[in-house]
């Protein structure tokens, strides 16, 4: 199945022609570096913090390990991001065997503070800012305490993981923090207060001279050159990650708006197919939004096998709801559940049924995502139904009925031959209770008992025939 996504996705790429392969991993080889010469593979974050800069900073340290790099170079601008994605990140880089510098070259706050504080030295050019690092969702509000608390900790254990330096003054000798871990508390909480550096009720961030001398900065240089060469690299090479076409477009689909936008686009198709005869082009858009959410999300190995099954599965109980079983009841309920969860669960990075690593932000996320794109969905579809399929006016008139088949003109809804029933005799074919078959002049019809429960082979005898619907009672005559 996995092959199937793949070729789907590499095929979209191909007409839109973004498939150029750009990516710079493996073009250099440490054969080519002279013994003298470091190679330092540099990593550019310029962007939101997301799942794919994770994958991206995943195949960038495989790439440096791969070619024997001396130094691993970030070269950050960014707001922040999700703090799952970003603690990956600084995990990744405080057990990465090759040292990690990063330069700010103007923003790394929230998100990218974490990231740069788990770098073993940070640069930054005047007038950037390191800090800010409060989680807040989507419209900028304050999250709740349990996900500050969750962020406050990581700092404080990000900070703590670059140990102490010993300081002797005479015979005496004392331990400070390379990086106070109180500092990076207070670039999360505004409660916390550290005499001559932050009041509280203010979250911390620090300008390069501020960072210098708290020991959250190395050093202010202008540009990556000037940063190797004040870090002691006289002789060095510069490989730098790009990521290729289709890692672009994969990033691309899985962004959260991005997302929502596809859900609408399923719901719309499926909508709109109800609202027309045969099978056609609404469910062809219905089908192709499905296969570009969930194909993306397979490959990054957040969306799963059973989670798709989950949807597909959803979404057959409601056909059949629809088109099978009269009204709407269990079956529906269960299938709008389903498709839903399938939906919510492929944008989790959970493992089978296991959420203990899935971060509550995450859910948060996912739950907004889905519920949002499916109210949007729907109340647009149905304002679009009424501007497009609109007998009159609507753009796509010519796909609606027109015409309207009157009883005068002698249009009726049933078949005419079950009119001729009425009044005649038969038996009950099967049990009545009060639905089932009976058997008139050796056809079988559908009827409903009037008199109660009839056991099958009893005597029968029409008395109505409504909406295709036949009524009978029990013949006392017979």
């Amino acid at each position: 199945m996995k092959s199937v996504f793949s070729s789907i996705i590499v095929f979209f790429i191909c007409i839109a022609g973004w498939a150029q392969d750009t990516t710079s991993v493996g073009k250099t080889s440490s054969e080519n570096i002279s013994e003298k010469q470091k190679l330092v593979y540099e990593l550019n974050i310029k962007e939101n913090i997301a799942p794919a800069v994770w994958r991206q900073t995943q195949q960038a340290f495989e790439a440096a390990d791969s070619l024997h790099a001396g130094l691993i170079l970030i070269h950050m601008n960014t707001y922040g991001g999700t703090v799952v994605d970003a603690d990956s990140i600084r995990t990744k880089i405080l057990n990465s065997a090759i040292p990690v510098y990063v330069f700010i070259d103007n923003n790394a706050a929230s998100a990218g503070a974490l990231i740069s504080v788990a770098c073993d030295r940070i640069y930054m050019r005047k007038g950037a800012s390191i800090g800010a690092a409060t989680v807040v969702n989507q419209t900028g509000e304050k999250m709740p305490d349990k996900y500050q608390s969750y962020m406050r900790s990581i700092m404080r254990s990000t900070a703590e993981a670059h140990g102490k330096d010993t300081i002797i003054t005479g015979q005496d000798t004392t331990y400070r923090w390379k990086r106070d871990p109180k500092i990076a508390e207070a670039m999360v909480d505004e409660s916390v207060y550290i005499a001559g550096i932050i009041d509280t009720g203010k979250v911390l961030t620090f300008t390069p001279l501020e960072a210098m001398k708290h020991g959250f900065c190395e050093g202010i240089v202008e540009n990556v050159d000037e940063l190797l060469k004040k870090a002691g690299y006289e002789n060095y090479k510069i490989e730098e990650y790009k990521p290729s076409g289709l890692e672009k477009v994969i990033g691309f689909l899985v962004n959260p708006v991005v997302s929502g936008i596809l859900i609408m686009l399923i719901l719309g198709g499926i909508y709109f197919e109800l609202q027309t005869p045969g099978i056609g082009f609404p469910l062809a858009i219905a089908v192709l939004a499905a296969i570009t959410y969930f194909a993306p999300l397979y490959l990054e190995g957040l969306a799963a096998n059973w989670e798709i099954i989950i949807f597909i599965v959803g979404l057959i109980l409601i056909a059949v709801e629809i088109f099978v079983i009269p009204g709407f009841g269990i079956t529906g309920i269960s299938g709008i559940i389903l498709a839903f969860s399938g939906l919510v669960l492929s944008l989790l990075d959970n493992t089978s049924f296991n959420f203990d690593s899935v971060h509550p932000q995450q859910i948060f996320v996912a739950l907004t995502t889905v519920l949002s794109a499916t109210v949007a969905g729907l109340i647009l579809s149905v304002w679009l139904s009424k501007k497009l399929f609109t007998v009159h006016s609507g753009v796509l008139k010519n796909l609606a009925l027109q015409d309207v088949q009157k009883r005068e003109d002698g249009f009726v809804s049933i078949d005419i031959h079950l009119m001729e029933l009425k009044g005649k005799e038969g038996v009950a074919h099967t049990v009545l209770r009060p639905s089932g078959k009976i058997k008139i002049e050796g056809k079988i019809y559908d009827a409903v008992s009037e008199s109660g429960m009839i056991e099958k082979g009893e005597a029968v005898k029409v008395t109505r025939v409504e909406a295709t619907q036949v009524y009978v009672e029990r013949d006392m005559e017979s």
